[in-house]
């Protein structure tokens, strides 16, 4: 399985306890910024995948400890207290974890398959967030026992920028899992919204018919990539143009969450524009290839 990035901490202490345990599940380089967010906080922090996997992570966070001190940005004792948090082990060393955000691919049959394994490794009242940025939660949750402990929690990208978190209530979600998630968000210093369980959920449903519009724009020739992204930064004051912002989320990224869009909500508005299909299909998925609207 795919696994990228997970989370753990305890469903039982909403206050988020410094003594509270925080687990990753991961596998590829991806979410790297949600496990420098995860791991700066005071839980602790265990990595769970495969044990090379994990030891990596282990000693990518800990170079980037290290260059904070050395720039004069982090204590060096800061850092120790960081470094001391984060363990590597397999997945079935999450069993005592008692809340996870998996972060894997943004494909709905990984995820949920990500979820089964989850729910067969931790206890039964482990509380399951998910780092979904579109797909619907209540559909994640139905391969989980006690759907009520699933719940979407969407950080933005860049994660140690961006403050919010999107807080996602599936059906039967409930109060408990909803106020740790709250206050698990909030003692990262995060600024929670909180959404219907509903396709894009509230900035993805923005904002992808946006970026989406931006395509059709330049596939018709109304203008070139360039002076589109133009337009829109001076024109709506935002700091970086639809096209570039697509590059940088990935074009597979986007082509998903609008797919998700279209099927989920049934309307043409929503379909994504062959260009943006286009270029996922001959792999140029925006700065992660070093091409896509733009080249780098």
């Amino acid at each position: 399985t795919n696994w990228n990035s997970g989370l753990a901490v305890s469903k039982r202490h909403t206050s988020m306890s410094d003594t509270a345990k925080v687990t990753s599940v991961v596998h590829s380089a991806a979410q790297r910024a949600l496990r420098r967010v995860c791991s700066s906080s005071p839980c602790r922090h265990e990595i769970h995948s495969t044990p090379r996997t994990g030891r990596n992570v282990v000693i990518e966070r800990t170079g980037q400890l290290d260059k904070a001190v050395g720039k004069g940005k982090l204590k060096g004792e800061e850092a120790q207290a960081t470094i001391s948090r984060l363990k590597a082990g397999a997945l079935e060393d999450a069993r005592a974890a008692q809340y996870a955000v998996e972060a894997v691919t943004e494909n709905e049959e990984v995820k949920k398959k990500v979820f089964a394994g989850l729910a067969r490794a931790m206890p039964r009242d482990a509380v399951l967030a998910t780092n979904t940025s579109s797909i619907p939660i209540t559909r994640i949750a139905t391969t989980v026992p006690n759907p009520e402990r699933v719940i979407g929690m969407h950080f933005m990208n860049p994660v140690p920028v961006m403050q919010l978190v999107e807080i996602i209530r599936g059906t039967q979600t409930s109060d408990a899992t909803y106020a740790t998630t709250r206050a698990l968000a909030e003692r990262m210093g995060k600024i929670t919204v909180l959404s219907k369980d509903m396709p894009g959920f509230i900035v993805n449903r923005i904002l992808i018919p946006m970026l989406n519009e931006a395509c059709f724009a330049l596939q018709e020739g109304l203008a070139s990539a360039e002076d589109i992204d133009t337009a829109m930064k001076l024109g709506t004051n935002v700091p970086m143009g639809p096209l570039a912002l697509a590059d940088f989320i990935g074009l597979d990224t986007c082509l998903s969450i609008a797919e998700v869009l279209h099927r989920g909500l049934g309307e043409d508005k929503y379909r994504p524009a062959p260009l943006l299909r286009q270029y996922v299909d001959a792999g140029w998925l925006g700065r992660k290839t070093k091409h896509g609207f733009y080249r780098y």
